[in-house]
């Protein structure tokens, strides 16, 4: 039994209802991007546009009574690529063969480091403060790709410019310190870096693959909390950052399982952002019991699957939130979906109203669980 919380509602991120990010590309505004590859449109008009859906977007936001909103990444292709091509010294490639996520044909796009990198005049902090404008006044939530991410990525495609490991994590914590400053002044307070990495350091057949390659999977792990630690070092006292780590959204797919046992103490007891946005929608995460090593950060239980339009069933979401307050305090949990619903801009397999339907379970399981008449949980009962 569960004893009734001391604090049920939220004021500040992470909320007890919280969302990811990203959300599925309107058709308006995908006819709107193929206009434009195609030169039929120009920038101007596309983000003409882009402004249009995003506002509709949050105002559906703000009606399902969400706590921070997005601008659901509709001015993207990927969650994480149009961010690192916007870096200094990085350029835009097409790598040698498709890549596949479970049999289903990638775009095949990456990046590689060509010179010293920097963070200048990145187009997303003009994608910020616009998102702030349209938002009018409510609180606003940025995505990133995580510097761990950064590194491992930019390690496989090859990298002819760094020689020197140490530098390069150098110049990766000055990047993400410029940037988290950037979005900072921007208005930003409410900052997530979404990360692969982890859900590959998890996954038993790709701790394989990083040892065929000479690579320790468990130094790596060190490695990648050190630079997620030093790259939000400076972060701004009233800045809340989290990490959601992912396994894999594309296209309603994934590419990596294994529960968190792998890198459980590592990351949960060291990193020190101030919450983790955690998968946990089936089997393919494991159980709870990594959780243990969880400090004073709050976890956000992502239980509510974007792989797919079917609704999870309430009581049950339930009961998986009182497992895992076994491990840690009710009151460090929250409740989202696993991932966003379009980690690219081709969106995963199920409708608008579906994924509106998915975030109302969420927000009718937290108010029942974290908020009733009588001021206690439902896990009490």
């Amino acid at each position: 039994m569960i004893s009734p919380g001391t604090q049920s509602t939220r004021t500040t991120p992470p909320f007890r209802y919280d969302i990811v990010g990203s959300f599925l590309r309107p058709e308006g505004l995908k006819i709107a991007r193929t206009r434009y590859a195609e030169g039929e449109i120009t920038a101007a008009e596309l983000r003409e546009i882009e402004d249009i859906e995003i506002a509709k977007l949050l105002v559906q936001q703000k009606e399902l009574g969400l706590k921070a909103v997005t601008d659901g990444e509709f001015r993207r292709s990927w969650w994480h690529l149009d961010f690192f091509f916007g870096i200094q010294g990085t350029q835009k490639i097409t790598l040698g063969q498709p890549g596949t996520a479970k049999d289903q044909v990638n775009r095949a796009e990456s990046f590689k480091i060509s010179g010293k990198i920097a963070f200048g005049e990145h187009p997303m902090v003009k994608d910020f403060t616009r998102l702030q404008e349209l938002a009018g006044g409510m609180l606003t939530k940025m995505t990133i790709p995580s510097p761990a991410l950064f590194h491992f990525v930019q390690d496989y495609n090859g990298n002819e410019v760094y020689t020197d490991t140490k530098a390069l994590y150098e110049d990766i914590i000055a990047v993400y310190r410029t940037a988290i400053q950037a979005f900072y002044d921007a208005g930003c307070r409410y900052l997530q870096l979404d990360d692969t990495t982890w859900g590959t350091l998890c996954s038993g057949r790709h701790r394989a693959h990083l040892r065929s390659r000479g690579t320790d999977p468990d130094q790596l792990a060190k490695d990648y909390v050190r630079l997620i630690n030093e790259s939000i070092a400076e972060r701004p006292a009233d800045m809340t950052i989290a990490l959601h780590v992912c396994r894999g959204n594309l296209r309603s797919t994934w590419f990596a399982a294994g529960g968190y046992g792998p890198v459980a103490e590592e990351l949960f007891a060291n990193a020190r952002v101030d919450a983790f946005f955690l998968e946990y929608d089936n089997e393919r995460s494991g159980d709870f019991e990594p959780l243990r090593f969880i400090r004073d950060q709050f976890v956000v239980l992502g239980l509510v699957t974007t792989k797919h339009g079917g609704l999870e069933n309430k009581e049950q979401l339930k009961v998986r939130i009182a497992e895992a307050a076994q491990y840690v305090d009710l009151n460090q949990l929250c409740l989202s979906t696993q991932c966003g619903f379009a980690s690219s801009e081709e969106g995963n397999i199920l409708t608008e109203e579906e994924q509106w339907d998915k975030l109302r379970l969420v927000i009718e399981t937290a108010d029942e669980v974290w908020v009733s008449s009588s001021g206690e949980n439902d896990l009490s009962n």
